[in-house]
């Protein structure tokens, strides 16, 4: 189990991007939400847990995210515990009932002018037609990756050039080989093994011998 760490409502400031705590506070409260920050997970950036025997909506956030990834996935959520309120599980948890909610908080939020320029003009695209995660909007995540801290010596798949090696979090070695539809054949030189890479997965450039 993740170590979690709860935060009282205040603390929420500094996650958020500046003009959004009295909206999201606004929600937590009406709608009696046990909000989480938690570590940083690897294969989601939010979750939502809706409220039975007693307990409230439960919705956690990973708290490695900037300011603006984390408002935005936490609105995410939201619109889950909106759509369970309104449909309990009488509807698909990513369907055109979700999907309404999601749009209007976003509409919501952005009217608010809460987020800058470059993210409105990616959010105004899901208003239209909301992805089941931001992962599934890569130019959204393209624009957000640039208000994370920068970290020396890392880069983007999509902009290594082919042919040459980078290395990813775990230290295991690939060359760039070729692009397949919306992500990039990578051979791990150890292994041999091919693997498919999201264009914006962050890695870090290195120097093979000779």
């Amino acid at each position: 189990m993740r170590k979690k760490t709860e935060h009282p409502l205040s603390a929420l400031n500094k996650f958020l991007p500046q003009g959004s705590f009295d909206l999201v506070v606004g929600y937590l409260n009406q709608y009696k939400v046990h909000l989480t920050v938690t570590q940083a997970r690897k294969s989601i950036l939010g979750d939502y847990r809706n409220a039975h025997a007693g307990e409230s909506h439960r919705i956690s956030v990973n708290g490695n995210l900037n300011q603006y990834s984390f408002l935005i996935t936490l609105l995410h959520e939201l619109a889950h515990l909106l759509t369970f309120d309104q449909y309990g599980h009488r509807v698909s948890p990513h369907g055109n009932e979700w999907k309404q909610f999601y749009s209007a908080l976003l509409v919501d939020f952005v009217k608010s002018n809460i987020f800058p320029p470059d993210i409105v003009q990616e959010l105004r695209k899901s208003i239209q037609n909301p992805a089941a995660s931001c992962g599934g909007e890569l130019s959204l995540m393209r624009v957000l990756r640039k208000y994370d801290p920068q970290k020396e010596g890392h880069i983007l798949v999509e902009k290594v050039p082919f042919n040459t090696s980078f290395a990813d979090e775990k230290g295991r070695v690939f060359v760039k080989m070729e692009k397949r539809r919306t992500r990039f054949v990578c051979r791990e030189i150890k292994t041999g093994l091919i693997y498919l890479f999201s264009p914006i997965y962050e890695v870090r450039l290195v120097n093979m011998p000779g």
